[in-house]
């Protein structure tokens, strides 16, 4: 969809707007604090402040285009990060705002061990998807419907478009669900009922997609309780937002839109276990255990810090 035309006037009111609506929005979810239950408010809160923010980018697609949109929403995300951690008005909750979004310190040796456990949370659920399209053949066209990006013109943008795609669900939904929804349940009821609470509420948000078969729904499950775990361990959305950005530009690229290929290997039914299937079996192994070793590295790090 052409986005020329459109003035940077016009495109700076857009991203206004949709900040507007996920400010005025995560302020009521705060404020219903004293009023219901932590883990209902923690409910309400982290969907509203996760997926409003989350569906701001389609928005901004349709309307504006690329590359249009793509600027904008970077401004979006970064207001949104900015406000969400602590940032600007009301200020009596600018502590509390902080908490949900784990803000801390992190030293050299956390981001190393972050990145190892973002990176192996990534290919882990990739592996996954693959091993599970080896025992069911692959429906192509339920995992690509609604995921269309011919709209968008030159592949070039279509891949900046599921960057920042991803991106976008990254930073919104670990928003969400691991601050705004785990944390305040984290504080009251502990971390085994916050991780798992967020992780069904992940889930289920997830299954309305026409991809998500009943295969998938362990797989998204599996995946809402290492990223809750990972929040926990290291005490910082940032590494679950970053392994949540990998793991989804693989999605919108090769899963999705299609535009990274086709996967195209036959279930094991059909060809038996090959060495491709042993191969993929090793590569989820490692990728969960060394995510895991990240994980509870973290654990000890935060705690000694």
């Amino acid at each position: 969809m052409p986005w020329v035309g459109h003035s940077p006037r016009l495109l700076a009111l857009n991203v206004r707007y949709c900040f507007r609506i996920a400010w005025d929005e995560g302020c009521r979810a705060i404020e219903l604090g004293g009023r219901v239950p932590v883990i209902i408010r923690a409910l309400i809160g982290g969907i509203l402040i996760g997926m409003i923010a989350a569906n701001v980018w389609p928005v901004l697609l349709l309307k504006l285009g690329m590359p249009g949109a793509a600027v904008a929403e970077l401004i979006f995300l970064g207001l949104y990060a900015w406000w969400a951690a602590g940032g600007g008005p009301p200020t009596r909750f600018k502590g509390i705002r902080a908490d949900y979004f784990r803000v801390r310190s992190l030293s050299g040796s956390q981001w190393l061990w972050g990145v190892v456990a973002a990176v192996t949370f990534a290919a882990s659920i990739h592996a996954a998807i693959v091993l599970l399209f080896r025992f069911v053949p692959f429906p192509a066209a339920a995992f690509h419907s609604g995921y269309d990006f011919s709209f968008i013109g030159p592949r070039q943008m279509q891949w900046l478009a599921c960057v920042v795609s991803a991106l976008s669900a990254g930073v919104c939904e670990e928003t969400g669900f691991r601050g705004y929804m785990q944390r305040p349940i984290e504080n009251r009821h502990g971390p085994a009922v916050a991780i798992l609470i967020s992780s069904v509420a992940f889930m289920l948000i997830h299954l309305t997609k026409d991809w998500a078969l009943i295969g998938m729904v362990p797989i998204v499950f599996g995946a809402g309780i290492l990223l809750g775990t990972l929040a926990r361990a290291s005490g910082t959305l940032m590494f679950g937002m970053l392994g949540h950005w990998i793991m989804d530009i693989g999605l919108f690229a090769y899963w999705w839109t299609q535009i990274a290929g086709i996967f195209t290997q036959r279930p094991i039914s059909e060809t038996g276990m090959d060495r491709a299937f042993f191969i993929e079996c090793a590569v989820f192994a490692i990728s969960v255990t060394l995510m895991l070793l990240a994980t509870a590295r973290l654990r000890r790090l935060a705690l000694g810090s």
